[in-house]
């Protein structure tokens, strides 16, 4: 398990792996669909800009999530998300990587700030998504790695959309990768033999009798968050 200075440690080196992948795209990158449906690579720019400005300032998150609320949807995220597009409709793509350096570089302050107690709280209804039950969890979920999760899955979905090759290497993209093992074995509980091949892979076990799986890592995590299909120990699924 990544612990919170860690986070922040890799949390930093991904908001920068991200900066540099905005600043290469081009007009036509910007606005092409990705694998979050009705996305675009800006619309996923954006999200990821206005959820650094919530994870800064506790009002603006709490701003956001009332007008998601209002919003609706299968899940209090699904409006969420929605808000925070439709209140930055008049944000120029030009505009994106120097807000991304702005408001990720105030948030991580905020999150390394964040005092231990105060994480420990568990307070966010997360409930169930893609069929997984995550249930209430403390704000260091969040504040820890869960956004830096977010950040990194949606890198991989940038540069997919934009026919980018990522930079990914073992000592950063591996160690997230990792963890998201951990949770996903913790949950579903089931023994398996897992191979994930790439820069950012590695070997996982649980059990004995495990069903091998081999597959790309970055696959992998795709395959997890719903953005494509598995077979076998796979089919348990992580929102990411």
């Amino acid at each position: 398990m990544i612990r919170h200075a860690e986070a922040m440690l890799i949390t930093a080196s991904e908001n920068t792996r991200l900066l540099d992948l905005l600043r290469r795209l081009t007009g036509e990158q910007w606005q092409a669909t990705t694998d979050c449906t009705g996305w675009t690579v800006r619309d996923i720019a954006v999200h990821l800009i206005a959820s650094a400005q919530a994870q800064a300032h506790p009002l603006e998150f709490a701003r956001q999530l009332l007008a998601g609320r209002r919003l609706g949807g299968a899940h209090w995220v699904d409006g969420l998300n929605q808000a925070q597009l439709l209140a930055r409709t008049g944000w120029e793509a030009s505009t994106l990587p120097p807000l991304w350096a702005q408001h990720s570089a105030a948030a991580l302050k905020a999150r390394r700030r964040l005092p231990a107690p105060i994480r420990a709280l568990p307070i966010l209804p997360l409930g169930t998504g893609l069929g997984v039950h995550i249930g209430w969890q403390s704000l260091g979920y969040l504040f820890g790695m869960g956004f830096t999760r977010d950040v990194w899955m949606h890198r991989i979905d940038i540069a997919r959309a934009a026919g980018i090759e990522p930079s990914l290497t073992a000592a950063h993209d591996g160690r997230i990768v990792a963890d998201i093992v951990d949770e996903w074995s913790g949950r579903h509980g089931q023994p398996y033999t897992l191979t994930l091949t790439g820069p950012a892979g590695g070997s996982f076990q649980a059990g004995d009798r495990g069903e091998p799986q081999s597959v790309d890592a970055v696959e992998f995590a795709r395959i997890l968050s719903g953005r494509a299909d598995g077979p076998g120990i796979l089919r348990h699924k992580l929102p990411l």
